[in-house]
Order: C-alpha cells, then sequence, then structure tokens
C-alpha cells in the first residue's frame, strides 16, 4: 500500500525551506558596490516605519535607489520579526543612493524634517518602539556636519513646535529586509495600512516638494 503521509510531507517541507529563505536578509556588499561604481552617494536615515520612508524619497529625482533595511543594533542578520520584538536594538531604515550632481544631500536632509514627526522619541503615530525611533546614520564627517547644523536650523525654524529628538550617528552594518519589504508602497497599495498611513503621507510630500519629483 503506497504510503500517502509522503505526498503530503514533501511539499510541506518545501514549502517550509522557500519560507525560511525568503525571511533572511542580506548585507548589500555587491549592491554597495555596484552603487559606488556610478559615482553615487549614499544616505542612510529612520523616520518611523521604512515602508513611508522608501515611498517617500523613492519618487524623488537623483535618487537611484532605495532599499529598505536595519541598521545600529546588537545582533547580526536580523529578521523583521525580531527587529519589531524591540530585542535587537536595530532601526528598521532606508538605504538611500543618489546623484548628488541631481540633488544634493541638504536637500534629501529638508524633505527627511517634512517627512515624519521628529520631536516624537521612538514613535511615529501609533508606531511605537526603539526600531521607529528618528536617527539619521551618517557615513563621513561632511553628511555628520551637515546632519547637525540642518537639524540646528531646521529646531530654530518652527517647523516643529516641540524640539528635535532625532539622534545624529556613524553608520553601522545595514542589513537589507525581507524581499517582500521592498517597493512595499508600490506593490501594496491597497493594503489598509498603505491606504490610510502611508498614501496621506505621500500625498503630503508630493504636494510640498513637487519641485524635487521625478515626473518633473
Amino acid at each position: 500500500m503506497k504510503n500517502n503521509n509522503a505526498v503530503f510531507i514533501v511539499p510541506l517541507l518545501l514549502f517550509c525551506l522557500s519560507c525560511t529563505a525568503s525571511d533572511q536578509n542580506t548585507k548589500t556588499t555587491d549592491k554597495e558596490q555596484i552603487m559606488n561604481s556610478k559615482n553615487l552617494d549614499s544616505m542612510t536615515v529612520g523616520a518611523g516605519c521604512f515602508w513611508c520612508v522608501e515611498a517617500i524619497f523613492t519618487d524623488l529625482k537623483g535618487v537611484e535607489k532605495v532599499v529598505s533595511g536595519y541598521m545600529g543594533g546588537r545582533t547580526a542578520n536580523p529578521t523583521y520579526k525580531e527587529v519589531c520584538s524591540g530585542t535587537t536594538g536595530h532601526v528598521e531604515v532606508a538605504r538611500i543612493w543618489f546623484d548628488p550632481a541631481i540633488i544634493s544631500y541638504d536637500q534629501l536632509l529638508e524633505v527627511f524634517w517634512h517627512a515624519h514627526d521628529p520631536t516624537t522619541l521612538n514613535r511615529q503615530g501609533n508606531d511605537v518602539g526603539e526600531q521607529y525611533r528618528s536617527v539619521i546614520f551618517y557615513h563621513n564627517e561632511a553628511q555628520k556636519q551637515a546632519a547637525v547644523d540642518s537639524k540646528d536650523s531646521t529646531d530654530q525654524s518652527g517647523l516643529w513646535p516641540d524640539p528635535i529628538v532625532t539622534a545624529i550617528e556613524p553608520a553601522a552594518e545595514f542589513y537589507a529586509a525581507e524581499d517582500y519589504h521592498q517597493n512595499y508602497f508600490a506593490n501594496n497599495g491597497s493594503q489598509p495600512y498603505c491606504s490610510f498611513v502611508i498614501a496621506p503621507k505621500v500625498a503630503k510630500f508630493r504636494k510640498e516638494f513637487k519641485h524635487l519629483l521625478k515626473s518633473n
């Protein structure tokens, strides 16, 4: 008599293996080398859920690539589940590669200050936790000074009524998030979080920074 259990066990094992593989993230060493070969600069920021940040910065002219990922934590190769647990110390970030001949680092910083609330500690709306903290990870001393100056001038401008709490820290190891997080808003626009949280932010951004959009 044929063992019918084997018919079900093999597909189940294959399914489990595929799920495990899709949940792993990878370092972006190869991607960074490709981007660097194009004489692009990079910027890494945390401003709440990386789905929102990616959706906004992807729209900017001069931005070549945006990758959602994790930075600033204590463990190697973190998964989304681990980061969301708040136990790894990582921040959800967007790694942005841009052409400084088209859009400057200072312009990207201006978008950053408008794209989220930098006055709420470890929180953006209903997203609460260290993984959602506002932070600029600088990649060199020039970026550090630009970030400090931009933060000070924005604080003094009155753009936000409360003091800015955004941290400015040296860039650490970057881990790209799982594939299903990349281009999330573009691929899942009808999903409730996208419709009610991301879409209004993107619409407001597109209105305020129309002159910097790729469509112009």
